[in-house]
């Protein structure tokens, strides 16, 4: 059975995530990559916070849907901007995210790395050939922060946060 991956692709400009996007879903086109489920960060210099996009040309049984990606970005960039008044709602947040392996110190790597005029894309991804992937991104400026998850960690997030349309593709006799 494939471990998934939950990537973070950083990027040094506030529209590459897009781009790498692009690349990824080619990748998966030649097989060289599952794509399960996307999202983007794009943050521009000036503004106070991030905008956050999950990707819908990736969908089918694996996609993790919106709960998942706003508890993740919440998380990540917006508690801390509300402060200590919502303390043991964030302990909560981190604990549910703990539970299905994406840890504090993966949340706070990334919140140090994608910062104003920065791009992030958020990737769930298993079967990748890396050396493939790593070549069809040679040359562009960015920094990789991965998290790999066990397998009772991926059902755990799968059963959590799947979107709906997932589950029912997903679900025997659904593919036949």
């Amino acid at each position: 059975m494939l471990v998934a991956t939950l990537s973070v692709w950083k990027f040094n400009d506030a529209s590459e995530a897009e781009q790498a996007e692009q690349t990824l879903l080619n990748l998966q086109t030649q097989e060289l990559i599952r794509v399960h489920d996307a999202a983007a960060v794009s943050w521009p210099a000036d503004a106070k916070k991030p905008k956050t996009s999950q990707l819908h040309k990736v969908k089918g049984a694996g996609a993790l849907g919106g709960t998942f990606w706003g508890l993740l970005f919440g998380t990540i960039f917006f508690v801390p901007l509300i402060g200590a008044a919502v303390g043991a709602a964030a302990g909560t947040l981190t604990g549910a995210l703990t539970d299905v392996g994406i840890d504090d110190s993966f949340i706070k790597r990334v919140r140090d790395k994608v910062t104003p005029g920065t791009s992030a894309l958020f990737v769930l991804t298993t079967g990748a050939v890396t050396e493939r992937v790593a070549e069809a991104f040679r040359g562009t400026e960015m920094e990789l922060l991965e998290t790999n998850l066990s397998h009772s960690e991926e059902e755990a997030l799968r059963a959590v946060f799947a979107s709906d349309e997932s589950a029912v593709e997903s679900s025997p006799g659904a593919n036949s």
